[in-house]
């Protein structure tokens, strides 16, 4: 009898006991960046199952550093700070490209790039499974404006020092970028990415910057980057632009990725709206609607997953 039981014991462990222990590169084949591949990011479609343990720590992958900069922003007529998350191995002779993301309401340059946050981990073992190109991830501060009186200030107010960032970004933060760490931005090399309101702002600096920015991605943004029937009368709905610029043969986005949660209680129809826009113009686009996710981190993610295999190939 012991010897059946060691038996079945056995053949469990190389079964993989129910297959939990899925090997990660065998799982995301298709995924893996292959060299000298010409690769189309919308060829394929975007995953939403992503095994957990690819936000998780893994002791036998390496990870990056974070370092807290500081710089003056002409726009916010202020100091800002910015997290940036470099790749493991970082060589400071080595031009990488970058990606500038934006938190969503009330959050902070800090709350999705920090050494504990999802992204933090996502970076690491995507690139211990070749997965994403090596690249630094910037946690942009949404908030451009005299820091100091943040705590007063009402959300309608807040929406309009958001929209700030905009030129933030493009005007003090990349300069600032350029200068501390001898980097000269190629637009082929730079992508932004946000979340929410920081979607909203995401999408617009893209567009409104379309010679610096050739990958965007626009996660359940907010309404007010063009006119929407949703919110109509109130600030949310206030728009950046009467319409979307439309991009050149010379800088239409290489991705513009958009994606919402069939749960999201707020930013369903705008998303969907935004992709219907884009398609009318001609502005070629992936826009999803994703079953069974919501509004939050658990969402964000897995799409950041899809956008860091996709971008920089």
């Amino acid at each position: 009898m012991k010897k059946i039981i060691c038996f079945i014991v056995i053949v469990l462990i190389i079964t993989g006991c129910g297959k939990k222990n899925t090997n990660i590169k065998e799982k995301y084949k298709d995924d893996i960046i292959k060299k000298e591949e010409v690769y189309d990011p919308y060829s394929t479609e975007n995953k939403y199952d992503i095994d957990a343990s690819l936000f998780k720590k893994n002791k036998n992958t390496k990870y990056g550093n974070i370092e807290t900069i500081k710089y003056y922003s002409k726009t916010a007529n202020d100091y800002k700070n910015a997290n940036v998350l470099f790749p493991p191995n970082y060589d400071k002779n080595t031009k990488y490209p970058i990606l500038y993301f934006i938190h969503g309401w009330d959050g902070k340059y800090s709350s999705h790039v920090n050494d504990e946050s999802y992204l933090y981990y996502l970076q690491g073992n995507m690139l211990a499974n070749n997965l994403a190109k090596p690249m630094i991830i910037i946690g942009v501060d949404m908030y451009t404006d005299k820091l100091s009186e943040k705590s007063k200030k009402t959300d309608e107010e807040k929406r309009f020092i958001y929209d700030k960032v905009i030129d933030d970004i493009a005007l003090d933060l990349m300069p600032y970028i350029e200068n501390k760490y001898n980097y000269k931005h190629e637009r082929t090399s730079t992508a932004i990415a946000g979340i929410s309101q920081g979607g909203s702002e995401s999408l617009a600096t893209g567009f409104k910057y379309l010679d610096k920015f050739a990958y965007i991605a626009s996660l359940a943004p907010d309404t007010g980057v063009i006119p929407t029937e949703w919110f109509k009368g109130t600030f949310w709905n206030t728009r950046i632009f009467d319409e979307f610029p439309m991009p050149t043969k010379e800088n239409m986005p290489k991705y513009l990725y958009l994606a919402v949660g069939s749960k999201d209680p707020w930013n369903i129809e705008c998303t969907k709206y935004y992709g219907e826009v884009l398609n009318k113009m001609g502005i070629k686009n992936q826009t999803d609607y994703v079953k069974g996710f919501g509004h939050d981190y658990k969402f964000w993610r897995v799409c950041m997953y899809n956008f860091m295999n996709k971008i920089f190939r």
